[in-house]
């Protein structure tokens, strides 16, 4: 892609209205625009990561055994009258009535009408176990919407649903999720740790937070500093097999949020060199609620033994949008954003530091093709800045790979590669280049 003609509104100064790192540097990086409090656009740089993020988290669903599917935003409110969640959710939900005055609402969440879906579908327990989950556009009507996307009122979420004949099968679901979990936040660079947490508007009697450790995180967190190094389950994890002990593992080792947080046990269980007590970010979270939805909405199968009963079900939530921000305020720096590989806009950026030179601009050209032609996402700036202006334009939107290409390295047969995230610095010969950036 050339930038010439891409859409790439960098802004030169610091948004007065970010708080934190990721918010300004993504309104400083083109990638977002706020259109209301709470509400953004996905400018083109700040989507193709959205898409990314979304892709990785797909592919772990999918490879758990997950099916995916699509619910609408709009829900008819008498779906949450069956549970009684219409008049308890809060002011969070927006509330609307359509030209028939009948009560709809944007939903926050969806376990009323999946437990719909599956209640017209599913009758047997021989049609068990299922995970359904889509990857939809949520609102929440928060009062203080703030921190850019890391607390906004539109978000995109990933939400699944369990299906299980009773509750031992439903805690398999639990750990399978558990476990892909850890696989997702793993494939985009992250450290996340799964913490004890409250249940909330959800509801059931058990839930994990997976958190992100950092100072500019909502709330407090504290967990044994041993949970940094388990290990991540590979590309092999048979989701069939026993999960049971990667997840006791994880679980074994004190982490909790604020809301569930116990002192005692904490000093108990730690010794004091291993104590973390910092802030965190909450990027996804599990729960198992049992019958909560399936028993008020008479959502029953038939068991092995004839007798019909409630599935027994759990929720799996990942903050797509989140995510974005999260990625941002682990890696970063002061000239900008230090995007993960498999998670950045594009892998390279090629700044020709002499436009309409013809040495360059072959050069630049030839470098452009070869990589696109091995399927590398690259963004060319063969604007007509200035080199500083270049190069802080690629720092601040943290490609992982620099290509730097200007007469004088050409009059010696080189190129210099940059690593966004080290700051090392080689110089190849274009052919010796084009070969790094495609095997990188």
């Amino acid at each position: 892609m050339r930038l010439s003609r891409y859409f790439l509104p960098i802004l030169r100064e610091n948004p007065k209205e970010a708080e934190i790192v990721s918010h300004r540097l993504m309104l400083r990086a083109g990638m977002i625009r706020q259109e209301a409090a709470g509400i953004y656009s996905w400018l083109p740089l700040g989507l193709k990561v959205l898409q990314k993020v979304a892709e990785i988290v797909r592919e772990e669903m999918n490879r758990a055994g997950a099916i995916e599917l699509l619910m609408p935003t709009l829900q008819l409110a008498d779906l949450w009258r069956e549970t009684g969640r219409y008049e308890a959710y809060g002011p969070e939900m927006l509330r609307i009535k359509d030209r028939h005055e009948r009560e709809m609402l944007y939903g926050p969440t969806n376990e009323d009408m999946i437990t719909a879906i599956f209640r017209s579908y599913v009758r047997s327990y021989r049609e068990l176990p299922k995970i359904l989950y889509h990857i939809q556009w949520k609102f929440r009507d928060e009062q203080r919407p703030r921190f850019g996307v890391m607390r906004g009122r539109e978000f995109l979420m990933k939400d699944a649903y369990s299906f299980d004949v009773d509750e031992a099968a439903a805690r398999l679901a639990y750990n399978r999720m558990f476990v892909s979990y850890l696989r997702i936040f793993a494939r985009m660079g992250l450290r996340v740790i799964p913490m004890r947490a409250e249940t909330g508007p959800i509801g059931g009697d058990q839930s994990h937070e997976f958190i992100i450790l950092a100072e500019t995180g909502e709330s407090a967190v504290y967990c044994d500093a041993g949970v940094l190094n388990l290990p991540i389950p590979d590309e092999t994890i048979d989701y069939d097999g026993d999960l049971a002990p990667i997840v006791k593992q994880w679980t074994s080792l004190y982490a909790a949020t604020e809301d569930v947080h116990d002192a005692e046990r904490f000093a108990r269980e730690t010794t004091e060199g291993q104590r973390i007590e910092t802030r965190g970010i909450e990027v996804g979270q599990v729960f198992f609620f049992g019958d909560k939805y399936s028993k008020p909405m008479n959502a029953n199968i038939t068991g092995p033994d004839g007798v019909e009963r409630p599935f027994q079900g759990g929720s799996y939530g990942v903050g797509v949008s989140r995510l974005v921000g999260a990625l941002i305020e682990a890696n970063h720096d002061e000239a900008g954003i230090i995007w993960p590989a498999s998670v950045a806009p594009f892998k390279v950026g090629i700044a020709n530091l002499k436009v309409g030179d013809a040495a360059t601009d072959a050069a630049c050209e030839k470098l452009l093709a070869a990589l696109e032609a091995a399927g590398v996402d690259v963004l060319y700036d063969d604007s007509a800045d200035r080199p500083g202006a270049k190069f802080a334009k690629l720092d601040l939107i943290g490609l992982p790979y620099q290509a730097i290409v200007g007469p004088k390295g050409l009059a010696e047969g080189r190129i210099e590669i940059k690593t966004r995230a080290s700051g090392e610095r080689v110089e190849l010969s274009l052919d010796e280049a084009i070969k790094r950036l495609i095997a990188s």
